[in-house]
């Protein structure tokens, strides 16, 4: 760890205690930090909040209620006869925050799947709280980067598949600094009253950044999408991933603050907030479960969806798409023959996965031929994944539907398209550190508008893979008279990682949040059938080919969290900018006290 980030991890050197007595006495409520447990007392009689505007633990730090309970003031002979003793502690919690920031953001990670713990992240954040509480605003930007970092490092090792580390490394060190500045945001509400509140905004602020920046943002990691197993998890559908990612991280810095009040014994009213902290997420999920349902409110479909499998892993596959074109297409003809031996009930529609024919079938007459063959052998209507290639200009991702009479009738271009994936920002520059970049050859441009598909009587809404993190990409389709969701996708690229259990994981929450099923095709797996209520009812094995079949609940009942689309987050954005105006307020007041020479109110 280099100098700078260990000092921006909160190890500042011990402030002059001259400095400190003379900041006490001119009655600044300065709010320097003391050692939790043994200064509590202290710091709270100084400021009323029981915080402190930065000084370390344990470097001696005098406040306006004097030197540390139950310990000489500094300078006496009792401090010279502890200070080996002192310097250790001192030592010891310069190193002692970062190992733990480090360890809450490991914590947080095994809370993802495909673990079912996702019990650990209230717990994980509240490892981070016991870290930003209280500290100056580089060291909470500090304390945040090494916490993104044992987070997203394990999270998002996948993106090293067939590529190497660099990218990997890049992608995690750049959204680990974004997490260090919600650190930042945090040490500073954690001053306030109710800091937990504030705190928690914060955190979807935090969030709400990642997921639009840079280079259109990467929402991958949000606190939501680890709760598809969880008690939190109705609260997706009162008000989308940020509510839920609020409720786990309130729920969490509440659990940090009510054991630290109980151990300070603060007053009746200060434990019962801190409590209230936890119990009310808690309460308002329970509150939240009648708007979870799975019942068929426009009758049911019998939905199919196809996994043909890759010939090999990596990004090579690509040099197989013919292979893969032919394997979904066979799949497809051996579902239609289980249906005419009886042994499946005969699909009202069928789904393929994003890249299942990354053959342009408008340019490729061979191409056409094997997906209109494959699609009248099934008698029903396919959406198929394609790549088209227009003579100029950006490729499309593109979702086809197919019609067994008419042939292709309606497209649906992928409109979240992948950075340093599908399209590749700043080629030059990143070509000096990968030659990787140069296997994008011709970048894809995005869609403009939502697609929903009208086959056999269901409005199916295409989600395209990577789209599946963006809360606006998924409900813009539900809006549009989605029924269904189908979340087309190919992980091919990522091997046997942990990616694609992540990207289910996904859309279970998108499942609950708009109340609908959710049908992924996947080319090498995992492919799922999901109910309204998040339940997987059917999935496949990776790198297996494979059909789903299952009758699905249709509804177009719209949810809170449909309904009110990004308010819900934008309250929370505001709750977070009215906890820095009151930092900010409250600085202006000490300064003003200062120059006045009178204590500040608080």
């Amino acid at each position: 760890m280099s100098s700078s980030v260990t000092r921006a991890a909160g190890n500042e050197p011990p402030q002059p205690s001259a400095a400190a007595s003379t900041e006490a006495a001119n009655g600044t409520a300065n709010e320097a930090v003391t050692s939790e447990g043994t200064a509590a007392t202290a710091a709270t009689a100084a400021t009323g909040t029981g915080q402190a505007s930065g000084n370390a633990p344990g470097t001696g730090a005098v406040t306006s209620a004097g030197s540390e309970a139950g310990t000489p003031a500094a300078g006496t002979p009792a401090e010279a006869d502890g200070a080996p003793a002192s310097a250790l502690r001192r030592r010891a919690a310069r190193f002692a925050r970062p190992v733990l920031a480090v360890l809450a953001g490991a914590l947080l990670y095994a809370s993802f799947p495909p673990r079912p713990l996702w019990w650990l992240a209230p717990f994980a954040l509240a490892l981070l709280a016991g870290c930003l509480h209280g500290r100056r605003a580089r060291a909470g930007f500090g304390l945040g980067f090494l916490f993104g970092l044992g987070y997203l490092l394990p999270l998002l090792v996948w993106t090293s598949e067939g590529v190497g580390p660099v990218p990997w490394l890049a992608l995690a060190t750049l959204e680990a600094l974004l997490i260090g500045l919600t650190g930042l945001g945090i040490a500073l509400v954690s001053r306030l009253p109710a800091w937990p509140l504030w705190a928690a905004a914060v955190w979807v602020a935090g969030e709400a950044l990642r997921a639009r920046a840079p280079f259109g943002g990467f929402p991958w990691g949000k606190l939501a999408f680890g709760q598809a197993d969880g008690l939190f998890l109705p609260l997706a559908a009162l008000g989308g991933t940020p509510l839920l990612s609020f409720a786990v991280a309130l729920c969490g810095f509440g659990l940090y603050e009510a054991l630290r009040v109980a151990r300070a014994h603060p007053r009746r009213t200060a434990a019962a907030l801190a409590a209230l902290t936890v119990a009310a997420p808690i309460g308002a999920a329970l509150a939240a479960r009648p708007l979870v349902s799975d019942a068929a409110e426009d009758g049911t479909a019998v939905a199919a969806v196809i996994q043909g499998n890759v010939p090999r892993a990596g990004f090579d596959f690509n040099a197989q798409r013919r292979a893969v074109l032919d394997n979904h297409a066979k799949r497809t003809v051996q579902l239609a023959e289980d249906v005419k031996a009886g042994r499946v009930p005969k699909p009202d529609f069928v789904v393929w996965p994003e890249n299942s024919s990354d053959i342009d079938p408008f340019t490729q007459p061979d191409a056409y031929d094997v997906i209109d063959k494959a699609v009248k052998a099934i008698g029903v209507p396919v959406a198929i994944g394609s790549v088209l290639v227009p003579e100029s200009g950006p490729l499309r991702n593109t979702m086809i539907l197919w019609d067994p009479v008419k042939g292709p009738t309606d497209t649906y271009d992928k409109r979240k398209i992948q950075p340093f994936g599908e399209r590749m920002p700043m080629r030059s520059f990143v070509r000096i550190f990968s030659a990787d970049v140069d296997r994008v050859r011709r970048d894809f441009g995005p869609g403009k508008d939502p697609g929903v598909f009208a086959m056999a009587g269901s409005g199916v809404g295409m989600v395209t893979c990577y789209e599946a993190a963006f809360d606006d990409a998924v409900r813009s389709t539900v809006r549009a008279g989605a029924q269904v969701i189908a979340v087309p996708s190919n992980n091919a690229t990522f091997g046997r990682s942990q990616m694609t259990y992540q990207q289910l994981a996904m859309d279970r929450i998108r499942a609950v949040e708009h109340s609908r099923s959710v049908l992924v095709p996947v080319t090498s797996g995992v492919s799922a059938v999901i109910r309204p209520d998040g339940t997987i009812v059917q999935q496949t094995r990776m790198f297996t080919a494979d059909a789903l079949v299952a009758e699905i609940p249709l509804r177009s009942t719209e949810t809170p969290a449909t309904r009110f689309g990004p308010l819900p987050e934008y309250v929370l954005l505001a709750i977070a900018a009215a906890g820095f105006g009151w930092v900010l307020t409250r600085r202006i007041r000490v300064r003003r006290a200062v120059g006045a020479g009178t204590p500040a109110a608080s």
